[in-house]
């Protein structure tokens, strides 16, 4: 037998023992953190996500970044924040337990229009949005596409500007081939994840440490799914494709008020490039020092009042 085909042999082997660890993975995953709320079918998808809070109070939707999930949020910020609001946290299409229909839906307008679908469903109009990391790019093309519908903007360590390609610890995601990243997913990707989970958490995080129980309550175990890899890697194409042209259109477009919030030892996203640039743009700016870019968990009581102060510019 040539050597060609032992390694064929071998090949396939390793992907029908990855396949069948991705599925254990997976289902250990979603029995350590099942869905926390509601399911709401819309155009293209569905969205998961919880409601808390006074109905007449005023309302923040909480939208998280790349490869993450509401338990973003939920793990320190939301429980500061829901006697006083109506606070909407939720999982980005195709994203935690949300779905989308197909990869273009990955493109930031579409995902701002399923949420915004999802919003006008609900009946909430004018709320503030909360975005933080990738989650501020969608809100800031909510702001730009339902800029009447949407009152105020804080932004958390958010992604503003174009880049030429991501921070390092995302680089494994950037795959081009939809069927390649589809063969990834249900193999490789979420045995190598289990292994280095570590090492990543411990890069997003820097300089600051992950609280201990990141990976439940937080939420990051879900990424341990087929579904979260592909996910992530179309986010991430989504948002490449998506940037150039929402950049162009902060000057005469951007209108909704808020501001943003950093970390200043920020490692993934400079503060510089995608927060003091978009004073230029009627956008405050501040500065957490010594935090790095997971500041919803890692810093809740400064996230809830900067969110307070947005929140009340809210038109």
């Amino acid at each position: 037998m040539s050597v060609m085909v032992w390694l064929l042999i071998s090949l396939l082997v390793v992907l029908a023992l990855g396949w069948l660890w991705t599925r254990q993975l997976a289902a250990d995953a979603e029995k350590a953190v099942p869905r926390a709320g509601q399911v709401m079918p819309i155009t293209g998808g569905a969205i998961h996500y919880t409601d808390e809070g006074p109905r007449d109070g005023q309302t923040l939707v909480l939208i998280h970044g790349l490869a993450g999930n509401m338990h973003n949020f939920t793990h320190s910020l939301t429980g500061q924040l829901t006697s006083e609001y109506r606070v909407i946290t939720l999982d980005r299409p195709g994203s935690g337990y949300s779905s989308r229909a197909e990869d273009a839906l990955a493109l930031l307008p579409a995902q701002a229009a399923m949420i915004g679908e999802f919003l006008d469903r609900l009946g909430i109009d004018r709320p503030a949005l909360v975005g933080h990391s990738l989650g501020g790019a969608l809100a800031l093309a909510m702001a730009l596409d339902r800029k009447d519908k949407i009152g105020a903007l804080a932004l958390l360590c958010p992604l503003t500007a174009a880049m030429p390609g991501p921070p390092a610890v995302f680089k494994p995601l950037v795959i081009r081939s939809a069927l390649l990243r589809r063969l990834i997913g249900h193999t490789i990707a979420v045995p190598i994840a289990r292994l280095t989970r570590k090492t990543v958490i411990a890069q997003v995080f820097a300089p600051e440490k992950a609280p201990a129980d990141f990976l439940v309550r937080g939420g990051a175990i879900l990424g341990l799914r087929p579904a979260s890899f592909i996910g992530a890697s179309t986010d991430l194409e989504g948002a490449t494709l998506s940037m150039p042209d929402q950049v162009a259109r902060y000057a005469s477009e951007l209108k909704v008020p808020g501001g943003i919030l950093f970390g200043s030892e920020d490692n993934l996203l400079s503060p510089g490039q995608h927060g003091l640039s978009m004073q230029e743009f009627g956008l405050t700016h501040e500065e957490l020092p010594g935090c790095g870019h997971m500041i919803p968990i890692t810093a809740p009581e400064a996230c809830a009042d900067f969110i307070r102060r947005m929140a009340a510019l809210s038109r």
